[in-house]
């Protein structure tokens, strides 16, 4: 009786403190929100690496985006995007194609550029993870783990900065064993933007070949 006593008390109380990191989660999370809503637009430079040991890929990239509520425009890998709210430009100067497409929410696992912030905030059960030092600041990492079980990524490690409540890096890591991550290099709001920031312009590119979709 003693020893399922001491066994039930153990249970119980990995049981509380697991609701009490859990907590302190979803605290962190919800400040990092509740802060990213407070700007007018966000400008962010990157750095992706894409890893896969079985497969023997290794890849990093470097990008940028501007946000401004769900717009925004990406260049990553050589390929600009532009989402003016209604439609997405998708430029790709080595083919000189350019890609127009109606917004598509229909994939609502895909962590977007206007949803990259956020995307945090349905579909996924967090807990509390380990906090790291790196270049002198504290990161505390929050494991998301998806909902849905057919989801093909097995979780994603979010890794906030304690101080500016900002998101530092996002680790993705699959079911098949790839390994997704990037890392914040500059994160700078309230940027002055022209009025025409998020619209395409096709005089800019005369000589394109132009593929309207659906």
């Amino acid at each position: 009786m003693t020893k399922f006593l001491t066994l039930a008390l153990l249970v119980f109380g990995l049981s509380i403190n697991l609701n009490a990191q859990d907590k302190k989660a979803k605290s962190l999370l919800a400040e990092v929100t509740s802060k990213i809503k407070k700007y007018d637009n966000i400008a962010i430079d990157f750095k992706y690496t894409l890893n896969n040991s079985k497969e023997n890929v290794n890849q990093d990239s470097k990008g940028n985006v501007v946000l401004q509520g769900n717009k925004y425009i990406l260049n990553f890998m050589g390929i600009t995007k532009i989402f003016d709210g209604k439609k997405t430009y998708t430029i790709v100067p080595e083919d000189e194609e350019i890609t127009i497409s109606n917004m598509n929410d229909s994939d609502e696992k895909a962590i977007t550029p206007n949803k990259m912030l956020t995307f945090f905030n349905n579909g996924y059960k967090f807990t509390w993870d380990i906090l790291q030092n790196s270049k002198g600041r504290k990161i505390q990492y929050i494991k998301l783990t998806p909902s849905n079980n057919k989801d093909q990524r097995k979780e994603i490690l979010l890794g906030i900065d304690v101080q500016t409540k900002t998101i530092n890096n996002l680790i993705e890591i699959g079911k098949n064993g790839t390994k997704t991550t990037l890392t914040v290099n500059s994160f700078k709001t309230n940027q002055p933007l022209s009025k025409n920031q998020f619209t395409f312009v096709a005089s800019k590119y005369p000589n394109y070949y132009i593929n309207k979709l659906d």
